[in-house]
């Protein structure tokens, strides 16, 4: 089957060789990282960066538990912000029962993928999510 990365940023790797990541871009001038295309970086207006690997583990800084979506997304379910070594990722903290007695603030957690649909053709594109670290 083939799959696609929802976002550009989302690396699926190879199953056997290598875990999917995350690409972040990072300005050349001041450090600061971005995921979406930028023109110039927002802390220093530098405009050269450099593709770098974010950290796949993290520690869960903030996050919500969302009760009410858009129709069709199912809920409830914790939508959070990770810091994985210095850079903030947003994402859905999966795997885990979507309560504060499961969720914390504080805890270790690892990138993971998810499937999110596939076309008529099979090919399946597939997001990414935040599980608890073992």
């Amino acid at each position: 089957m083939d799959r696609v990365p929802l976002v550009d940023y989302l690396v699926l790797g190879d199953a056997e060789d290598e875990d999917p990541y995350l690409v972040a871009h990072e300005c050349a001038g001041c450090g600061a990282r971005y995921f979406d295309r930028r023109s110039a970086c927002a802390g220093c207006s530098g405009q050269d960066f450099l593709d770098v690997k974010v950290s796949r583990t993290g520690t869960l800084r903030t996050f919500t538990i969302v009760s009410f979506a858009a129709k069709g997304v199912p809920v409830p379910f914790v939508a959070g912000v990770v810091d994985c070594d210095g850079t903030s990722v947003r994402g859905n903290i999966v795997n885990v029962e979507p309560d504060p007695g499961h969720v914390t603030l504080g805890m270790k957690v690892r990138l993971t993928t998810v499937p999110v649909g596939t076309d008529s053709a099979g090919t399946e594109a597939v997001g990414y999510g935040f599980e608890p670290a073992a």
